[in-house]
């Protein structure tokens, strides 16, 4: 059985997709939707730059669903036996709209308008330098926890995405952050890394941008999916248009459960997977939660 996975925001790179986009008529198709779509040369930021344009999160989150979806349609019109058998979707983060893109329950068009907002209202969410991630290496996710328990001493610091079994990324006020990977050091952890982002994803600082996004998913049209899509906030399959848009509203400011999701699907029969769209994170992830899920990678 067969699960297509799609990457969230940490992939972007100058001239991603544009060998994608130059050696197939599927794949530029995409991207020339997306410019109608945006009103703008998304094409053109992601193929030329500037990079610090490309890096503002407004413009990355639909540059890297534009490139997963490109990387799909290719793959459908070069290689449509290796979509055969898929029974699942997810996405990390971000990659949730593109699997419910896959999926069938949002369009492409919808997909992008939304992620360029969510973009936005993520980034004016918290002033700069307000907020900071960290990714803590090795030490177990409930003493991760109990470090920023401890730590927060009435700011917010708390598990953002729970990557892989020996990696949690924490998010929160910058100082909280800092103190919670110290506490986190304490406890054993091999390595506490401040990450270079623009925002603190996933914790409850994200709730204002959780509440502009919430009506304009409630004006979008989802339909029902046709593969069930693994929703981060859940970390179990769903196909209720309307559950999949309440789910994405509510990962704004909910942690990404990738773990489980994993092993979610690897209950569900899953024994392959696809990571389609730029990067190969997802599959050094995947490998390190369920050995017995074989990833390759498509569009990168």
């Amino acid at each position: 059985m067969l699960a297509l996975l799609f990457p969230g925001q940490g992939s972007q790179v100058v001239g991603m997709g544009k060998a994608l986009a130059e050696g197939s008529p599927a794949a530029r198709a995409v991207f020339d939707r997306a410019d109608a779509v945006l009103g703008f040369s998304l094409s053109r930021l992601c193929f030329e730059g500037p990079e610090e344009e490309l890096r503002l999160t407004a413009n990355t989150q639909p540059a890297i669903l534009t490139h997963s979806i490109a990387a799909l349609e290719d793959l459908r019109a070069r290689f449509p036996e290796r979509l055969a058998g898929a029974a699942f979707t997810a996405g990390h983060s971000l990659g949730e709209y593109s699997a419910n893109v896959a999926a069938g329950a949002l369009s492409f068009e919808e997909a992008v308008r939304l992620v360029r907002e969510r973009g936005r209202f993520m980034q004016e969410a918290v002033p700069s330098g307000v907020g900071a991630m960290a990714a803590i290496l090795a030490l177990a996710p409930a003493e991760v926890e109990a470090a920023c328990r401890e730590a927060a001493e009435g700011e917010v610091v708390a598990p953002a995405n729970y990557n892989s079994p020996e990696q949690t990324v924490i998010a929160g006020h910058a100082a909280a952050v800092a103190r919670a990977s110290q506490a986190c050091l304490a406890r054993g952890a091999r390595k506490a890394t401040p990450l270079a982002v623009s925002a603190p994803f996933h914790c409850a600082l994200m709730s204002p941008a959780r509440d502009r996004m919430r009506p304009l998913l409630e004006s979008a049209a989802f339909a029902d999916a046709r593969l069930p899509v693994v929703t981060n906030v859940d970390a179990a399959g769903e196909s209720s248009g309307q559950k999949l848009r309440d789910a994405l509203a509510r990962q704004i400011d909910s942690p990404v459960r990738w773990v489980e999701s994993v092993q979610w699907l690897a209950r569900h029969g899953v024994e392959r997977a696809l990571e389609i769209g730029p990067g190969k994170v997802l599959a050094g992830l995947v490998k390190r939660i369920e050995k017995g899920i074989a990833v390759e990678g498509y569009g990168g």
